[in-house]
């Protein structure tokens, strides 16, 4: 019978392309990882990768195995997680690395991360604060929160908050200064504070007005790949943003940011807890998405 942990690292090296890269990820030695894959060739009797001096990929039987081998671990993973009591009061343990956007983690999350941590004293909270979406198989997290849908199939995302929206939203200093913007082309004579994806700068930002989606130009000297430092921003009357409603709800309820032209409607920002694969999805991070979910959704209630 194969060893479970050899075919994990199978699994993780095909999603990484590189044996290298998945030993390094499981924390096992090149050659231990080498074994392993030998070890499992030689049980199945065939070839799992295609092998040269500069690439590896999966051969024909390796992609014919593959969906099987995944069906196998998450049965497996399904066993575990009953055998490692998810019934509710069950006393979570160990660690759970999360990923979080930063101005979300630090300006709506915090409080309630540490009400979750101290109603599970036996489990510690690793928190990576980054707008840099992390790799969920190379870097060192079980799961992260973040806003839109993963692109990769493979990854598991459980909806927190699916009716978040982005929001243009503007200090009142600012607009006592510089007037509100009439009309949507107008939103090119002002101050847009950027924020950077991927360090890509955007040059328009997408509305919905009158029922018509819109890529509406806009410009300005701020941008930064910091989306709390955007908000600070708007704060202090620098000029308008582009924010998603989850980061902004508080300061709009107490007066500090305007929401402009709320019949223009922004583009979904849906956030999610999502992990690389249904495997990692255990009992903490389950317990940390039924804890969230109920606040989230009482934040955008009260906004």
């Amino acid at each position: 019978m194969s060893r479970i942990a050899d075919l994990e690292l199978l699994l993780r090296t095909a999603e990484l392309g590189s044996l290298t890269a998945a030993a390094k990820a499981m924390d096992l030695s090149p050659a231990g990882a080498s074994a392993a894959i030998k070890r499992l060739e030689a049980q199945w009797g065939v070839a799992l990768f295609v092998r040269s001096t500069r690439s590896l990929r999966l051969s024909a039987e390796g992609e014919r195995l593959l969906p099987h081998f995944r069906q196998a671990l998450d049965a497996i993973a399904a066993a575990r997680e009953l055998a490692s009591g998810t019934r509710r009061g069950a006393v979570l343990q160990g660690e759970l690395q999360v990923a979080l956007p930063s101005d979300l983690g630090r300006n709506v999350l915090l409080p309630h991360l540490e009400a979750f941590q101290q109603r599970h004293p036996q489990l510690a909270l690793r928190l990576h604060l980054s707008d840099r979406n992390a790799d969920l198989m190379r870097a060192p997290v079980d799961l992260a929160l973040r806003y839109g849908a993963p692109s990769d199939s493979a990854q598991v995302a459980l909806p927190l908050l699916p009716g978040n929206r982005r929001l243009l939203v503007a200090s009142p200093a600012y607009i006592a200064r510089n007037g509100l913007p009439a009309s949507a082309a107008e939103l090119v004579q002002h101050e847009a504070l950027r924020f950077m994806l991927r360090d890509e700068l955007p040059k328009t930002w997408r509305l919905q007005i009158g029922g018509q989606w819109q890529d509406v130009p806009v410009q300005g000297r701020h941008s930064a790949n910091d989306g709390e430092l955007v908000k600070r921003w708007a704060l202090a009357g620098i000029g308008i943003a582009y924010k998603s409603q989850l980061d902004v709800h508080a300061e709009l309820r107490s007066g500090q940011l305007l929401h402009l032209h709320p019949d223009w409607l922004g583009e979904p920002s849906p956030l999610y807890l999502v992990v690389p694969g249904r495997r990692q999805l255990t009992p903490a991070a389950r317990a940390l998405r039924d804890w969230l979910l109920p606040r989230l959704e009482a934040l955008q209630m009260a906004s």
